[in-house]
């Protein structure tokens, strides 16, 4: 059957989130995520339902009780906890990739997890989106492809992002060449138009997502992170992919309108860069939400997203802590087409 996913700035029912619990991700800072994840929720709850995975009812207790103390309020029609163990918060990747068959109907598309190539644990997280289509009574179709969320982005028209440093990973599908993978994806995704950038920014422990280097903000426009500064260890590749994006063209030929955002500044723990970029924030219904990183850079961030977004109320969040863990706004969140 033909299928099509639609793009993130389309209609949601809800975003999915899994409530932060697994401290190898956040040594000695676990105790902070919880409210970053408060944040979220305060920001997405009028706008669309809100749907968080929970290890346990022990689980949701303390996530409700860091709500209270955040001065989050909500009503159980606005806020849904269910029990769907999960290893780690990254629901972006582990969570369910919606798509919408000719007929409009709701169709979850399950992919193989391997939590980006073997790095983490992973049991519990490559069978959310099963458990997820079991509550909801939604078809749950399996590819058999290794794919997560945050390494491929779309238009909703058939066009994709994505990047070859990730999905040409040995550690994903050493068994499937391009051709190969562009099949599965036009398959159950509706994909025909693909742009393949070379690679993502240091320090992603994914392999290159494109979700920190490159995203589509409507049908005909992409945002790109480009770094100013010629010592940045990321400016070679950053400005290969900007250049890349001013010879591709979309679905129908035309070419897009590439607009620059830039890269925040570099961020160490433990002498180590995250892979901290604007580039990682989420579309919801009526809010986008940015990760901010404390820096100068982000004001030009924040108004570059107010004037792309001037529909939608553009809601900066503290992700210094978050990026801790590989990840930031968009790697947390999953949504779930109208």
């Amino acid at each position: 059957m033909p299928y099509r996913m639609p793009a993130e700035w389309e209609p949601h029912t809800a975003t999915w989130l899994a409530w932060p619990h697994y401290e190898k991700h956040w040594p000695g800072k676990l105790e902070k995520i919880p409210f970053v994840y408060a944040e979220i929720i305060r920001a997405l709850k009028d706008g669309e339902k809100v749907y968080v995975c929970v290890n346990n009812a022990k689980m949701e207790d303390a996530a409700r009780d860091v709500l209270k103390i955040a001065g989050v309020n909500f009503t159980d029609d606005q806020v849904n906890f269910f029990i769907i163990p999960t290893d780690a918060s990254w629901a972006r990747d582990h969570g369910p990739i919606f798509v919408k068959d000719d007929a409009g109907n709701l169709i979850i598309t399950d992919w193989v997890y391997n939590a980006w190539g073997g790095k983490w644990p992973h049991r519990n997280d490559d069978i959310v989106p099963q458990k997820i289509g079991k509550i909801f009574n939604y078809p749950v179709i399996e590819p058999g492809m290794v794919l997560e969320g945050g390494s491929i982005d779309v238009n909703g028209q058939g066009t994709m992002l994505t990047t070859k440093q990730c999905l040409l990973n040995q550690n994903r599908n050493p068994n499937l060449d391009q051709r190969g993978i562009e099949k599965y994806l036009s398959d159950y995704l509706g994909v025909k138009n693909f742009i393949w950038l070379e690679e993502g920014i240091v320090g992603d422990d994914t392999d290159g997502h494109i979700d920190d280097v490159a995203r589509f903000v409507d049908v005909g426009t992409i945002l790109c992170a480009l770094a100013d500064d010629l010592t940045d260890e990321n400016y070679a590749c950053l400005k290969k992919n900007y250049e890349s994006l001013q010879i591709v063209r979309d679905q129908d030929g035309k070419k897009f309108k590439i607009i620059t955002l830039p890269m925040p500044g570099p961020i160490y723990i433990n002498d180590a860069r995250m892979a901290a970029s604007y580039l990682n924030f989420y579309i919801a219904n009526d809010v986008v939400l940015m990760p901010r990183y404390n820096c100068p850079q982000d004001v030009t961030a924040l108004k570059i997203l107010k004037d792309v977004f001037s529909d939608r109320k553009v809601v900066a969040i503290d992700c210094v802590d978050l990026i801790w863990g590989f990840g930031a706004i968009h790697c947390s969140t999953q949504q779930q087409p109208l």
